[in-house]
Order: C-alpha cells, then structure tokens, then sequence
C-alpha cells in the first residue's frame, strides 16, 4: 500500500527554520525505514489555483500564509497501521529537536491510475 504524507507547518513565521538537529534526526529514521519509504522532501513556494463559479483563480506565487505545506513523504508498507506508527514517529522528532514547532502530518493512501498508451 502507497502513502503520502504531508507536513503541514501552522505557525511559520514564529517557528523559523528547522533546526540541524531536526533535519539530522529525519535522514535517520528516513533510512531506518529503508525501502518502505519511497521519496521525500520539502516544499516552498506556495500557489493556489481555485475553481469557482467556473472561474479559475489563482492566489500566489509566493503568498504570506498562516499555513505552509513545508514537505512530504511517499511511504510503501503493508498497511495503514505502518503509515500510522511512522508518522507518529517522525511527529515525535519535531516535538523532540522543534519545540516552537506546530502543525500536523496528513497520512493519504494513494491509488494510482494506469495511463494509456
């Protein structure tokens, strides 16, 4: 089963950037998953594109936000128990090695669609 996780900062202006140690810690847990975790990396640079009244509207690039989508995870394992205890995890090394740090981890199982041709 494939997964997506997405960090979500909720304070960025107050939390900075991420410390060494933080970052340090992921790359740890990162290859102690070994294969079960497939990709992952940051984000920045936030833009929206919205449909509305069968209009298109964009917000961004690079707009102020309360919220940050700051990176993101690809995991395969064989159940959503794994995804769960992983995430807890790597949650737990935020409020570890981050303690002004707030947000939330999305856990999404992906379902991919074969492409013709």
């Amino acid at each position: 089963m494939k997964f997506i996780t997405f960090v979500t900062t909720t304070n960025p202006a107050e939390a900075g950037p991420p410390p060494p140690a933080l970052m340090q810690a992921i790359i740890a847990l990162g290859m102690e998953a070994g294969a079960g975790l497939v990709e992952s990396g940051g984000m920045s640079d936030t833009a929206t594109i919205k449909v509305r009244s069968s209009q298109l509207i964009t917000d961004g690039p690079f707009t102020e936000a309360k919220e940050l989508v700051g990176g993101y995870a690809i995991y395969d394992l064989p159940s959503q128990a794994d995804i769960v205890s992983w995430t807890q995890r790597f949650a737990d090394l935020h409020r570890q090695h981050w303690p002004q740090w707030e947000g939330e981890i999305t856990i999404q199982q992906l379902h991919a669609f074969s492409m013709p041709g």
